[in-house]
């Protein structure tokens, strides 16, 4: 379940309905745009990067670009588990200060393909709580299930990977 290519990312258009991969993190199911998919891949060894946030795991050789890997549990401070058989790896495709990158997020399990009609995505409720939730998109409710959507360029955008997220020609 790989997409080759990818539109240009400030360029996507507003339409009617969006296509959303879904993943369990925590027994919860939440959605990211399918057009920001590049990949996806089983769980392999990283190259950890000292003084990277706690969530950076390290990096990959992805098709001869350094590529970012983070655990999303840790960025949303869930507690860790040992990696499984369904514990993959999201390929995507940010925008971070109008920059394309390319990252890798760890997750429990991929889910499905939804095709949701934007107008029944409900804004996140408000909380008063010092958390920093901007990169919750939205709510949605597909068979009687809850998708919390995801802004990835808000949560995975900070500039952190800046310099992890590199073609290897670059390097030398």
């Amino acid at each position: 379940m790989q997409q080759q290519t990818s539109p240009n990312l400030a360029e996507e258009k507003d339409s009617t309905s969006g296509q959303f991969l879904t993943f369990i993190l925590d027994n919860e199911e939440y959605a990211i745009e399918i057009l920001r998919v590049q990949g996806i891949q089983g769980w392999d060894r990283v190259t950890p990067i000292p003084n990277t946030p706690e969530y950076i795991l390290g990096v990959i050789n992805l098709r001869g670009s350094i590529v970012p890997i983070l655990e999303l549990r840790r960025r949303f401070e869930l507690p860790s588990i040992d990696f499984g058989p369904t514990t993959v790896v999201i390929i995507v495709k940010i925008l971070d200060n109008g920059n394309e990158r390319t990252l890798g997020i760890v997750v429990d399990a991929v889910s499905e393909v939804y095709s949701l009609p934007l107008d029944e995505v409900r804004p996140p409720p408000e909380f008063s709580s010092e958390k920093n939730l901007e990169f919750v998109k939205g709510i949605a409710t597909v068979d009687d299930k809850m998708l919390i959507l995801l802004d990835v360029d808000t949560l995975l955008g900070d500039g952190s990977f800046r310099q992890l997220n590199t073609p290897i020609e670059d390097v030398a």
